[in-house]
């Protein structure tokens, strides 16, 4: 048997394992780090026999204690589900009107409609309902179909152009391409751009003004001021849905573009809808 190979500088002998002329020193690991390791085999072994462990095809070991995280969740839900079962009951009751003058209820709707609102609404008004390009800002006072709590609960409960529901929300902006000359809808995009801005050519403004007189008051309003009941916005002020830009307008005019909001009763039953409804209406733009 041939000698050990002892390291010149440490004085440590090697296994015999050598790479490219470099050597492995045979240095034993410490005693406490060993017994860790033991110890965590035992705790493994031990783990493997009480809880569920070892995937099967069909499952898993249940283990001796029977142990189901799952299981744990389930009547934890359960447990919530009972807890709120008396203020559920209570919203389904209450009209979505009066759920504000009880202090628990709404503190309850809020937290509900909080919850349901991150679920359902975040992915298209975002998660501060701050909204997006085609979909609307829900903190301020600009309303397509009114911000009273029972605008707001039609709107969440049947949608907007959803035709799946009969009492879905319906207004469409004809495509004024085939209805003005170029020219009118350059003068009247001029004149909605004045309302809140300055226009490019300024001198469109009162031309554009006429043309919205015959073409556009009936439902936005003499004013530009809107009208909730055709679902028509505001053009007097400078929050824009589906256009900003000057140029953006004139293609809206043109050829305008139609959101489509899904009804909400069906999927998620007439107490998340008034708490939805309560949530958006406290978030600072209800009017």
């Amino acid at each position: 048997m041939s000698e050990k190979h002892i390291d010149d500088v440490s004085g440590v002998a090697t296994t015999g394992h050598e790479w490219d002329g470099i050597r492995e020193l045979n240095n034993p690991l410490p005693r406490w780090w060993l017994w860790t390791f033991y110890l965590c085999i035992i705790w493994a072994i031990g783990y493997m026999f009480f809880y569920p462990a070892i995937p099967l095809i069909n499952g898993a070991t249940k283990g001796y204690l029977g142990y189901s995280s799952r299981a744990e969740v389930v009547s934890e839900l359960a447990d919530a589900k009972a807890a709120q079962g008396t203020l559920l009951e209570k919203i389904a009751a209450t009209p979505v009107e009066e759920i504000a003058a009880d202090p628990e209820l709404l503190q309850f709707a809020i937290a509900g409609g909080s919850s349901a609102f991150k679920v359902n609404c975040a992915q298209c008004h975002g998660s501060g309902a701050q909204g997006a390009a085609g979909y609307p800002n829900l903190n301020d006072d600009d309303w397509l179909w009114g911000g009273t709590i029972d605008q707001i609960y039609l709107t969440i409960a049947h949608g907007i152009r959803y035709d799946a529901d009969p009492d879905t929300r319906v207004s469409e902006m004809p495509a004024f391409a085939d209805m003005l000359e170029p020219q009118q809808i350059n003068e009247v995009a001029a004149y909605v751009v004045s309302l809140s801005d300055t226009p490019a050519d300024p001198a469109m403004v009162e031309p554009g003004k006429v043309v919205f007189a015959e073409n556009c008051a009936a439902c936005h309003g003499d004013n530009a001021e809107g009208l909730t009941d055709f679902g028509a916005p505001r053009l007097s002020d400078g929050i824009w849905l589906k256009a900003s830009t000057e140029a953006q307008i004139v293609s809206q005019i043109r050829n305008p573009k139609h959101g489509v909001m899904p009804a909400w009763v069906g999927r998620l039953g007439e107490p998340t809808i008034k708490q939805l409804a309560v949530f958006v209406h406290t978030l600072g733009g209800g009017q």
